[in-house]
């Protein structure tokens, strides 16, 4: 059996492991189909597919790209893109460019509450200067000793309504989808069980994605709970989107799933290979 894991994380963004050493855990796992699907940034991608060749591992192009969605921030990966297509880089490069005056005023909001340096903290654990992420505040929130471990950090800070966090404006869905489908890619609603917008909204928001073009959803994800699972493959069925697995791997022992580590999609969904693996 093919084993996929279509989401995760290198220092390309805020995975702690390289592109190189990522894919070759990735092998080492018995993964066979792996997606680097970096924030707002395909610039591992290059090192990735070298990596992948050693390995013998397939590698697909991807991308995470953050978008605000009325008053939520929402996640959608773009699969089997080209990572050279001038549309999505351009749109990539606008979305990075809010990200470090965000870190900044995420700082001053810590600073507040008496944890001093953050700025300087988070910035030292990222290698992508571009892209300093709450993920990266977590990890010196933690060394600093404001917290044990990557799920107390995100209940005490960097949430809605917890010190350090700061709202921003990211592309919106349409512009993501678009970006994706400009690069030749399939767009993916990224890990909908983290979204807090009950089921009524996420009918909305799936309807207006697909709208956009979007094709397929994350139904057997590393947050995603056992019975999240067949919720999302309903949807997936219900709204004709096809359907993903991806553990959104960051870092060895940082909490969510180790890579491969998955079950599979459910028999009545749709893989979303399929959108480039037809028959």
């Amino acid at each position: 059996m093919t084993i996929y894991d279509l989401h995760c994380h290198s220092t390309a963004s805020d995975g702690v492991l390289s592109p190189r050493a990522l894919v070759h855990r990735a092998s080492e796992m018995g993964v066979h189909v792996l997606a680097l699907t970096d924030h707002d940034e395909v610039s591992g991608q290059a090192e990735a597919l070298l990596a992948a060749r050693e390995a013998g591992l397939r590698l697909i192009n991807g991308v995470e790209i953050s978008v605000s969605w009325g008053n939520v921030t929402l996640h959608v990966v773009g699969l089997n893109v080209d990572p050279l297509d001038s549309v999505l880089l351009n749109g990539l490069s606008r979305n990075r460019s809010g990200r470090t005056e965000r870190a900044r005023h995420i700082a001053d909001e810590l600073a507040r509450v008496g944890i001093a340096g953050a700025f300087e903290g988070a910035s030292s654990l990222a290698d992508n200067k571009e892209l300093i992420s709450r993920t990266h505040f977590a990890r010196y929130l933690i060394e600093y000793g404001a917290a044990k471990n990557m799920k107390a950090v995100f209940k005490k800070f960097l949430v809605k309504g917890k010190p350090g966090y700061v709202s921003h404006e990211w592309a919106s869905l349409a512009e993501a989808v678009t970006w994706i489908r400009s690069a030749g890619g399939v767009a993916v609603l990224a890990h909908p069980g983290r979204y807090q917008i009950g089921r009524e909204k996420m009918r909305l928001l799936l309807a207006e994605f697909k709208s956009f073009g979007g094709a397929g959803i994350e139904v057997v994800t590393g947050s995603h709970t056992p019975d999240q699972v067949p919720i999302y493959a309903d949807l997936a069925v219900e709204f004709d989107l096809m359907a993903s697995i991806g553990s959104d791997f960051h870092s060895p022992g940082e909490g969510g799933r180790e890579l491969g580590r998955l079950t599979a999609l459910p028999e009545r969904c749709r893989p979303i290979w399929q959108a480039w693996e037809p028959g």
